[in-house]
């Protein structure tokens, strides 16, 4: 039997695995178990440890498992190289589940191509983003700052190179990048930034009050720190999630964020994420980076898939999409004008798709772009079983045709054109990873040239430019609590 990888970090020895010619190092502590007093604490270091640590399983995702939630995976093509670049991977979930052993989310192919790809596990869901007295905001941002800051204390042990770290996310994980671009205590952690369908979720702290004194209330307590870790894990999550189906109840005092149907999002606290991710960029707040973002084009066709909702919507259900979620004053009346021969169904998917995902990927490529950095536009148009819809551009992205997500989404057996636009997609990222260069000429203002993926891959201007001109200088907005029919920001 082959020897197996072993490579010492900064707190012990670690053996891996050999898994399709990479050394692949699974569950690594980046943090001590947030459990007992660290439930809802910042992240602890982890301890060190004696002899020789196996790395051969996944660590839990939140709120499974023994609280050992804060782990990391490494998959490399070589822990003996130097220099190799690096991709620290943050999965996604709605803020609410983020788990790094999805299949969807196997790191060999690009580790083949000679990257380090390191996969995260952090606290979501009210672990990491209720908003509670006593705790911290955003644990979950927490969380992946200390990952990346474990990153730069050990991947060179791994054969990579800490100066050339790119950070990455799709959905949630793309607004923790988003999040990450403008926080001060990121800078000097990562050098380039991938950002696939970012959300344009956020609270106010009021809001984030009210949502987390309305969890704790149905728990029969109150919204502390203390008072919660009194509560198991999987009770918390499981009343989270039943809030989040009961949020239509609360639209007259809770407004977009009930139509959102997530409760719990990070909250644009003033310390740890001061502002939005728009407007600190725009106001020199932030300095821009190099990022590689974009979006799916028809991103809101999952949900109303997998709420039942699909084919079924209304008149009245268009109606109240455009104004809760286009731009006032006159953002409906906008979108009115620029489909008029949009069916009702057609209309709601496009607004959601634009409010929720679509925009705020654009507005930050054009926001990074004015704080200085160079963003490469992307749209992913291949037609899988669901249209281009949300999430059909990761198994592209990291040639997992074949995960059941994969097969899902895309199709089984794969169409040639979704094998021909994996592999273009695939190869923008080891570009950008390796060289800050995906292949394509950057975004500007004026040309707006992006990259539409698709069985004929092309560079095209931005394809949803009736969207762009109705949300143009617009920048998403937390959400607020509603008063006397106005919304409190």
């Amino acid at each position: 039997m082959p020897e197996q990888p072993r490579v010492r970090t900064t707190e012990g020895l670690v053996e891996g695995r050999r898994r399709l010619g990479n050394a692949v190092f699974r569950g690594i502590p980046y943090g001590r178990p947030p459990v007992g007093t660290l439930r809802f604490a910042a992240p602890a270091p982890p301890h060190p440890w004696d002899g020789t640590r196996q790395a051969a399983e996944f660590g839990p995702a939140a709120p499974l498992g023994d609280g050992n939630w804060l782990t990391l995976n490494v998959c490399t093509p070589d822990p003996g190289a130097a220099g190799l670049p690096v991709l620290v991977w943050i999965p996604g979930g709605g803020y609410l589940t983020a788990d790094a052993s999805d299949p969807m989310y196997d790191p060999s192919t690009l580790a083949a191509a000679g990257i380090v790809v390191v996969s995260v596990n952090y606290r979501a869901g009210a672990e990491g983003f209720a908003f509670l007295d006593g705790a911290p905001p955003n644990r979950g941002f927490l969380d992946q700052l200390a990952a990346l800051h474990w990153v730069r204390r050990n991947i060179a042990s791994f054969g990579g190179d800490p100066a050339r770290v790119t950070v990455a996310g799709q959905s949630s994980g793309a607004g923790s990048v988003a999040a990450l671009l403008t926080m001060e205590r990121a800078r000097g952690l990562f050098r380039r930034a991938v950002a696939h369908s970012v959300p344009g979720l956020h609270c106010t702290p009021e809001l984030a009050e009210r949502t987390g004194a309305e969890l704790a209330a149905r728990l029969g307590t109150v919204p502390t720190a203390r008072a919660l870790s009194e509560v198991g894990p999987q009770r918390l999550s499981e009343e989270l999630m039943a809030l989040c189906a009961d949020l239509p109840a609360h639209r007259e005092s809770w407004g977009r964020l009930s139509h959102a149907g997530i409760a719990a999002c990070p909250v644009v606290d003033g310390e740890i994420l001061p502002e939005t991710p728009w407007t600190a960029l725009t106001g020199g707040r932030a300095n821009g980076t190099e990022l590689l973002v974009g979006h799916t084009r028809d991103e809101f066709r999952l949900f109303s898939v997998m709420t039942g909702r699909h084919g079924t919507f209304t008149g009245q259900d268009a109606r109240t999409a455009l104004d809760v979620f286009a731009p006032a004053p006159d953002g409906a009346d906008a979108y009115r004008a620029a489909h008029p021969g949009a069916t009702p169904e057609e209309l709601l998917e496009t607004v959601y798709s634009d409010a929720l995902f679509r925009m705020p990927s654009l507005l930050l490529a054009g926001s990074n772009t004015t704080a200085g950095g160079t963003s490469y536009l992307f749209e992913v148009a291949l037609d899988g079983v669901l249209g281009a819809c949300h999430s059909l551009d990761v198994p592209l992205a990291f040639g997992t045709l074949d995960s059941p997500t994969g097969r899902q989404l895309v199709g089984d057996p794969p169409s040639p054109g979704a094998v021909a636009a994996s592999r273009e997609l695939q190869q923008a990222w080891i570009r950008f990873v390796t060289s800050g260069d995906p292949g394509w000429a950057p975004y500007t203002p004026d040309r707006r040239l992006t990259r539409v993926f698709d069985a004929g891959t092309r560079t095209a201007p931005y394809p949803e430019d009736a969207s762009r001109r109705i949300w143009e200088d617009r920048p998403p907005a937390p959400f607020g609590l509603v008063r006397d029919g106005r919304v409190r920001s």
